[in-house]
C-alpha cells in the first residue's frame, strides 16, 4: 500500500457539491438502516426467542433482490437513478412507520414484520443498483477511488455509531427507535432530490435477453471480478456472524440491548479504521494477495468471537473481522466501478448487490437456521472455519485474482 497520497487530496472530491449531497444522503440511510436492524432484531427475539427468527428477518429482505435481479439493474441504465433513489427511499420510510404502527399496536404476530421487510427489501433491490452506479456520473474518474473509500468509511461509521444509538433508542423505547429511523429516511429522500442532476448514459437498446444479462455477462467473462465477488460472497454467507449478535448479547455474554449495539458496532470500528487509511494510501501493488490474507485473517477472528466468552475479547475480535473485512469491500467496490463501461453500472450493480444480500441476508438466513440445528457456538465457530477454507480454495480457483497486483483498470 501506497502512503505517497497527501490528506488535503483525500477530501478533494468533498469539493463537488453533487458528491457531498450524495454522500450526506447515503451516510442518513445507512444510519436509519442500522438503528432499525438493532430494534428489529432485539424486538423479534424479544418475542419469539427463536434464533430462525433472526435468519428469516434476512431472508425476508434478500428475496426480492434475488427475484427482481434482472429487472432493477436495467431499470437503473434506463431510468434516471437520482430517481429511482428517491423513490426507494421514500418506500423505505413508509415501511418503517409502518414497523412504528406494529410496535405501538402491541401484537406479537412476527409476520406482519416480515411482510413488511420485504417491501423494504424490495425497495432497497432497486435503490441499490441506481445509488451504486450513480456515483460514477457524479465524480471525476481521477477521484472515484478516493470517493469509494470514503462511502466506505461513512457507511462503516454509520455502523459503528447506529447500533449504538439504535440500542440505546431502544432501551428507551421501541418508539423512539422507529420513529427516528423513519425520520432519517425521510431527510435522506429529500437531500437526494437535491443532488443535481448528472449526466447519464441510457440504454437504448431493446430490452431481450441479451440485453437483459449482460451483467452477469460482464462478470463471467471478467474472471478477477468474477474471483473477488464470488469470494466475498461465499466468505460472508459462511462466517458472518452479525444475525446472532442478538443471542450472544441475551445468552452468552449478558449485555443487554445497549451491549448488542456495541457487538453490532465493533465490527465497524475495524473497518473505518482501514477504510479511512485506505482513503489516504490506496492499493498499489498486490491487491490481490492482500484480498485473499485478509479474507483468511476475517475467518479466524471469526472463530475466536465464537469461542469466546468475555465481552472484551468478543469486542475485539468483531472489530478484528471487520477490518478484515473491509479489504474485500475496497477492492471489490474498486474493480466494478472503474472496469464498468457506464452503460452497464446497472445491470452489473444489480448482479454485485444480488451478491452483497446473498452474503449478507441469506447469511443471516443460513446463520439463524444453523444456530436453531445445533446452537450459536457451534455455528460461528464452524463458519469461522469455512471462510478460513474458502479463501485457501479460491486463491487456488482465481489463480488471476491471486496475482492481481493494480485496481486502475485492466492488467
Amino acid at each position: 500500500m501506497s502512503s505517497g497520497d497527501s490528506t488535503s487530496s483525500q477530501w478533494a472530491v468533498f469539493q463537488h457539491r453533487p458528491y457531498l449531497i450524495y454522500w450526506l444522503a447515503r451516510s442518513l440511510t445507512s444510519f436509519a438502516v442500522q438503528i432499525q436492524v438493532v430494534a428489529l432484531g432485539w424486538q423479534i427475539y424479544d418475542i419469539t426467542r427463536n434464533p430462525l427468527d433472526l435468519g428469516l428477518i434476512g431472508l425476508s429482505q434478500f428475496a426480492p433482490a434475488l427475484l427482481l435481479v434482472l429487472v432493477t439493474g436495467a431499470v437503473a441504465d434506463r431510468l434516471p437513478r437520482r430517481a429511482i433513489m428517491v423513490i426507494s427511499l421514500l418506500v423505505s420510510a413508509a415501511v418503517s412507520a409502518a414497523l412504528l404502527g406494529f410496535t405501538l399496536s402491541g401484537s406479537e404476530q412476527v409476520w406482519m414484520v416480515f411482510a413488511l421487510l420485504v417491501v423494504f427489501g424490495t425497495a432497497r433491490a432497486f435503490r441499490g443498483p441506481a445509488v451504486q452506479a450513480l456515483l460514477p456520473n457524479i465524480v471525476p474518474p481521477k477521484l472515484l477511488s478516493r470517493a469509494i473509500a470514503l462511502n466506505s468509511s461513512a457507511w462503516q461509521l454509520t455502523t459503528i455509531v447506529g447500533p449504538v444509538a439504535g440500542g440505546l433508542l431502544y432501551g428507551v423505547s421501541p418508539l423512539a427507535a422507529y420513529s427516528t429511523a423513519t425520520a432519517l429516511l425521510c431527510l435522506g429522500a429529500f437531500l437526494a432530490t437535491r443532488i443535481p442532476k448528472p449526466e447519464q448514459h441510457k440504454e437504448t437498446e431493446p430490452s431481450n435477453w441479451d440485453t437483459i444479462l449482460a451483467g452477469f455477462k460482464y462478470i463471467w467473462k471478467e474472471k478477477i471480478v468474477l474471483g473477488a465477488l464470488s469470494l466475498d460472497l461465499f466468505a460472508v454467507l459462511v462466517g458472518g456472524a452479525v444475525a446472532l449478535l442478538p443471542v450472544f448479547a441475551r445468552d452468552v455474554l449478558e449485555v443487554g440491548p445497549v451491549g448488542l449495539g456495541l457487538l453490532r458496532s465493533s465490527q465497524g470500528f475495524g473497518a473505518v479504521a482501514v477504510a479511512l487509511y485506505l482513503s489516504i494510501n490506496p492499493i498499489r501493488d498486490h491487491a490481490g494477495f492482500f484480498l485473499f490474507i485478509f479474507v483468511a485473517i476475517f475467518g479466524f477472528a471469526i472463530i475466536l468471537f465464537g469461542v469466546s466468552e468475555l465481552v472484551w475479547v468478543s469486542i475485539l475480535a468483531l472489530a478484528v473481522a471487520g477490518g478484515a473485512d473491509m479489504i474485500s469491500v475496497y477492492i471489490r467496490e474498486t474493480l466494478i466501478q472503474l472496469w464498468t463501461p457506464d452503460r452497464l453500472r446497472g445491470r452489473v450493480n444489480a448482479v454485485n448487490m444480488l451478491f452483497i444480500g446473498a452474503s449478507n441476508e441469506l447469511g443471516e438466513f443460513r446463520a439463524g437456521l444453523t444456530a436453531f440445528l445445533i446452537g450459536a457456538k457451534a455455528t460461528v465457530i464452524v463458519g469461522g472455519v469455512g471462510t478460513v477454507a474458502i479463501a485457501a480454495g479460491w486463491a487456488k480457483l482465481f489463480p488471476e485474482l491471486r496475482k492481481a497486483r493494480h485496481l486502475e483498470g485492466r492488467p
